[in-house]
This record gives C-alpha cells, structure tokens and sequence, in this order.
C-alpha cells in the first residue's frame, strides 16, 4: 500500500487547518475574574484601610488569605508579600541562605529563582533538567560543593519535581529545600501539596499564574523560625507588627515586601475557584493524552507524579530541534497554539542560556557585589554550554499550553492537528 501524499495535506502546505475556536489568551487567573473579584476588591476599597497590619489578621482579606492558603496548602503558616520574587527571597533568608554560599537551580526555570539567590548575596549554581524538564537529582549530587546551602526545585510548568530523590540528598548533605511553586499553585506530589514538603515553599500570584493578584506572591512553612525570619525580611517592623505572637530573639534588617489589602482580596477570591481551574486543566490533559496514546513517533514528558500534574501545558519530544521546530510551525498553521521551548531564536529567561547577567557575571554593584569578595570570592563557573542534557531536552521539545476555557472542539481539533501532523512526518521537508 502506497500512501496518497496529497490526503491529509498539511496547513503548512497549503491545506485547510483543522483546529477550531482556538481561545482568545492562554491565561488561567485572568480568565476567572468576574463579579467575586470585583466586589472584594471593591470592599477593600471602600474600607478605606488598605494596610493589612492596621487591623486583626481575620478583618483582613490578607490575613484571610495567608489562612486559607495555609490550609489547602497543609502548611502550618502562610506568609502574603507582593511578588513571587519576593516570596523566593524572603524564603532563602527564612532557610538560613546567606552571602557567599551556593544555591542548586535548575537550568529551566524563570529567571527570577536565580536572581533571587543573588538577591540575599549568595550563587546560583544551575543544575540539568532531565526527561521531566525539572531538576535531574544525579546532577543536582554532582553539583553540591562545601558552600552548597540549598537546593532549589522548580515545579515548572505545574510538573512536580523528584521530591523523594531530592528530600534524600538534602537529608544526606545536611542541605535546605526551598520549593519554587510559582508555575504549579495547587500542584502535589504523592498525595503532598506543592510547598509543603521542603522547608518553604515559594508561590507567585503574577498576571501569568494559575491564580492572579495582578502581582504577588506566598511563602508557606511548617517551621516558626523560618516563618519569622522571612517575615523580618518582608517588613522592617514586622515584630512590631505581630506583638506578642512573636517567639524569638531574632532581628535584623528588613525591608518591604509586604502585601496591599487589595492583592489580598483579589488572592482570597481567586483561591476559591483553583480547584475548578485545575479539574478543567486535569480534565482537558486526560483527554488529550487519551487522544494520543496509540501515537507512535512521539515521546512524551515524564511526570514524576501525574496525579499532582496541574496540567497547564502538554510536552511531547521529537528526535531533534529541527524536527521540533517544524513540527510547531506545522500545528501552528493547523491553527493551534504550539511552540518549541529552545531554537535560539527567542531569548527566552526561563532557559539558563539567556541568563545573561548570570553567566557575565554582571551587577549594578561597582565594587562587584556579590561576585568579587575578597575574602571567599565566587568559585562557580558559568558557560551557555554548561548543561548540554537540559539543552538538548528543551530544543527537542514541543509545548501546547492548555487553559481551561479551551472548548472540546479546540481540544478535538488539537488532538486531530497532532495525529495529522505526526503522520505526514514522512514526506516533511529535511
């Protein structure tokens, strides 16, 4: 049987595109605002009291968040500040991370985990993603040194890391886990929420986010002491604030961080959609994966936990990146929303290779703080080329995000795009 190489003919070549009603943004949070937002942000408002300190934590659409945060997130304390940013630098210090020491990140993340750990003075050191495109635990041992304080994972793109492997080697090295949860708020991982089983967790509530503030962010803990100290950092007056729930003898200098009564009402009414957010995303990924699982020729992600997958993209791998590239032009011309992760050709700072004032060394500093210290100056070494197995994942790979208002005919059409293009591989240009 020879195959007609005119059926099926590919958008890309001329042929009609086959994915319908394709969704106006690819956002969550913002797709959800509606009247609830609208009326607590405007109860804030009309209190005209926008400091959450100036009243009892459950007067406080803050406080009621930090509360309501802390129970679905199965963490004993919660702290609100005004960025994701914030959260991972207030946790650093909550951990103990200070100048000088070096903290494991993984080669695919924003570009703020980096630069939060030089934020407090300290290094990162970035470490290999595996199939899963999260922290590869064999790299993260080959990276520890002496001034390892740290380990970073990044639950990117809602996928959980390697927990168990990466609680073994902190526990063996003595070392802190400070979990970046921006992209998988409501995530798990074995039964476990995201940003409860290191030491904090870090959550961003930016425009992009399962859930939106417009900005900010959470930091969660099981542990006192890293509650206060983060929330020494996050507020200069924070002991004064908190009178005599206060527990210890630290202080130190802070700074502001803090949270507007406004973020916090916008926060609190989002919270209470994510779980419907994130059964829609589950639901939408299921049938998708579903749709392509007598596929042959593709491979797709690894997902330590699928069960805690927030499902807020699919990830499949080709042999190549040029392969890659071409299959993501081809399902964008079917009509769909698809994209290679790494070709060069887009600067993208959630890869480490266009981290540049990381790999330059570079700061607005002009005694070159944190890089040039006389007495233990930076040891660790930076290349565009320092983690070939992560490049060589991300250029190979082809993501379609997935938002839940995503209709099943967009999702049929997306499924029908993906088989159509894998089977026309063959006659593909070289």
């Amino acid at each position: 049987h020879v195959r007609d190489k005119h059926a099926d003919r590919l958008a890309i070549d001329g042929g009609v595109p086959c994915v319908p009603d394709r969704p106006a943004n690819y956002q969550i949070g913002p797709q959800e605002i509606g009247q609830e937002e609208v009326e607590a942000v405007t109860a804030a408002l009309l209190s005209k009291n926008l400091f959450r300190f100036s009243k009892p934590s459950a007067e406080s659409p803050t406080g009621r968040f930090e509360q309501e945060f802390a129970r679905l997130t199965q963490a004993k304390y919660c702290l609100a500040v005004n960025s994701g940013t914030s959260a991972l630098i207030c946790g650093l210090i909550g951990i103990g991370v200070s100048s000088q020491d070096e903290v494991i990140v993984p080669a695919y993340t924003y570009i703020a985990s980096a630069a939060a750990v030089l934020a407090v003075g300290a290094f990162p050191v970035i470490a290999e993603v595996d199939a899963s495109l999260t922290l590869d635990p064999d790299d993260v041992v080959r990276k520890i040194t002496p001034r390892t304080r740290a380990i970073m994972p990044v639950h990117m793109r809602g996928i959980p890391c390697r927990m168990d492997e990466l609680l073994a080697i902190a526990r063996d090295h003595d070392l802190r886990i400070i979990e970046d949860v921006a992209q998988a708020n409501g995530g798990s991982y074995r039964g476990r929420p995201l940003g409860s089983i290191g030491d904090c967790g870090a959550f961003s509530l930016q425009q992009f986010k399962i859930i939106t503030a417009g900005e900010g962010g959470a930091i969660t803990t099981n542990n006192r002491r890293v509650l206060e100290r983060a929330g020494i950092h996050h507020d200069a007056a924070y002991r004064f604030w908190i009178g005599d729930q206060w527990t210890s003898d630290e202080s130190f200098l802070g700074e502001n961080y803090r949270m507007s009564e406004l973020n916090g009402a916008l926060a609190l009414a989002q919270l209470g959609k994510r779980a419907r957010i994130l059964a829609k995303l589950r639901q939408i990924k299921k049938t998708m994966l579903e749709g392509l699982s007598n596929l042959s020729g593709l491979v797709f992600q690894d997902v330590p936990d699928p069960d805690g997958d927030c499902c807020t993209s699919l990830v499949f791998y080709t042999e190549s990146s040029a392969r890659t590239k071409w299959f993501a032009q081809a399902l964008r011309a079917e009509g769909m929303n698809a994209g290679s992760i790494f070709d060069q050709g887009i600067p993208d700072r959630h890869i480490y290779y266009h981290w540049d004032y990381v790999i330059n060394k570079m700061t607005a500093d002009r005694h070159g703080h944190p890089w040039v210290n006389t007495s233990r100056p930076c040891q660790v070494k930076y290349a565009r080329d320092m983690c070939p197995q992560s490049l060589n994942y991300l250029g190979r790979a082809v993501i379609i995000p997935i938002t839940q208002v995503m209709s099943d005919a967009h999702v049929s059409g997306c499924i029908n795009a993906i088989r159509k293009v894998a089977c026309a591989r063959q006659y593909e240009p070289a």
